[in-house]
């Protein structure tokens, strides 16, 4: 069997099943759904309760940039967005909290709250084991001006269940507290990211970063000998030039009549793997709007080993999101306005988020996949009508009208 992956427009990197974070069980053997966990694995598997709605959260912010990106490509890390905004949710109160749930698709009938904040610790500490073959981390920090007294409530819990470290920093020397958050992002994903941020707002009080970086080999390697210029279909009537990498192996493929697509998995080594589909001519829209969890899932319990010969572009793609419209545009409304009640952050003061930006870059060849993710919330005072600077010229608590 051929497969070949320069069919107009016909491959989407679905992304690292992090989730996952193990091969399922194709065996055959049906696994013991009723065996109960020692106390120990029940700890362990903690983070399950949030896979779900991390996952829905994933297709929901796809189908948003889809939609707001048109033809380009796209590429963005969810679990890195869920986890700032979780993180944040720390601080959040009211209708601020319960947006910030809506559309990140936490359901608090299903599971409560502290249980989102432990799941999302035990899939912190399960990420960054060392002992992975794949070289996988995932972190959080707090830049703040030195100047804000932060609820002790609030820095407990980001340290406790998001490893967060808090930064102090002087937000009036903005040229250095710049510098000093590049630094951090640029060494935390290993040079990926170089200046990833432009400026600080004049009135910024605290910067909340989450990175993501990953590295990993392929368990087959391609040889690079193989790798030929081809012709990469962007649409069905245009092509490119691409370095074309090809293979002839067994991989664990499914063939989706209903979406007329087929998916390849391809592992990296460990217990890590890529999803890569495959639509036919002029699918491609047909199985955008179809990539759900269950659709994903049906796919992965689906596969099965078969040999084929696969063509793989080389390629690096990047993506820069203005999370903060996106989100308004997904119903969280609250947390960038006037209205915004994060009163659990900080003493005094009330703040909004002023800016929200997403970036992330992944490259693929031979060897295997390198790819970081940043995601970065900036908080300042909330301004307005309702609002006046105190004698201090800082907001005082007392003087906000929800």
């Amino acid at each position: 069997m051929k497969m070949k992956s320069a069919l107009y427009l016909s491959l989407v990197l679905v992304g690292l099943q992090v989730q996952a974070l193990h091969i399922p069980n194709r065996s055959g053997e049906q696994e013991d759904q009723d065996t109960p966990h020692s106390p120990a694995e029940g700890e362990n598997l903690a983070y399950l309760k949030i896979a779900p709605s991390n996952a829905d959260f994933a297709f929901r912010f796809y189908k948003q940039v889809t939609e707001e990106e048109g033809n380009k490509n796209v590429f963005f890390s969810p679990l890195s967005l869920s986890t700032a905004f979780a993180m944040l949710s720390l601080g959040a109160r009211a209708h601020t909290l319960s947006q910030l749930h809506t559309c990140l698709a936490f359901n608090l009938t299903e599971l409560e709250e502290r249980e989102i904040h432990h799941s999302f610790q035990r899939l912190l500490q399960l990420l960054n084991d060392p002992h992975r073959e794949v070289q996988l981390s995932m972190g959080n920090a707090l830049f703040i001006n030195n100047e804000l007294k932060l609820r002790q409530k609030f820095l407990e819990d980001v340290t406790t269940f998001y490893d967060s470290e808090a930064i102090s920093s002087d937000f009036q020397n903005s040229e250095k507290a710049v510098n000093e958050i590049n630094n951090y992002i640029k060494t935390k994903t290993h040079g990926k990211f170089v200046d990833f941020l432009q400026n600080l707002s004049p009135d910024a009080l605290m910067i909340l970063i989450n990175y993501v970086y990953f590295k990993g080999y392929w368990e087959q390697p391609f040889k690079s000998f193989h790798t030929r210029d081809d012709d990469f279909f962007v649409d069905a009537k245009n092509s490119v030039k691409v370095k074309m990498m090809r293979q002839s192996k067994v991989h664990n493929i499914h063939r989706d009549e209903k979406l007329s697509c087929w998916v390849v998995e391809i592992p990296y080594k460990g217990d890590v793997a890529a999803l890569f589909v495959l639509p036919d001519e002029g699918i491609m829209k047909q199985v955008e709007d179809a990539l759900l969890k269950d659709t994903v899932s049906n796919w992965s319990q689906s596969l099965e080993e078969r040999p084929i010969e696969l063509y793989l572009p080389k390629f690096s793609i990047s993506g820069s999101y203005d999370v903060k419209s996106m989100f308004i545009k997904m119903g969280v409304t609250d947390v960038f306005s006037n209205n915004a009640d994060l009163s659990g952050v900080a003493e005094g003061d009330r703040f909004m988020v002023s800016k929200a930006i997403h970036k992330a870059e992944v490259d693929v060849n031979e060897n295997g996949t390198e790819a970081a993710a940043v995601t970065m919330i900036e908080l300042h005072p909330l301004h307005g009508e309702n609002c006046e600077p105190n004698s201090q010229g800082r907001l005082g608590q007392s003087t906000f009208t929800p």
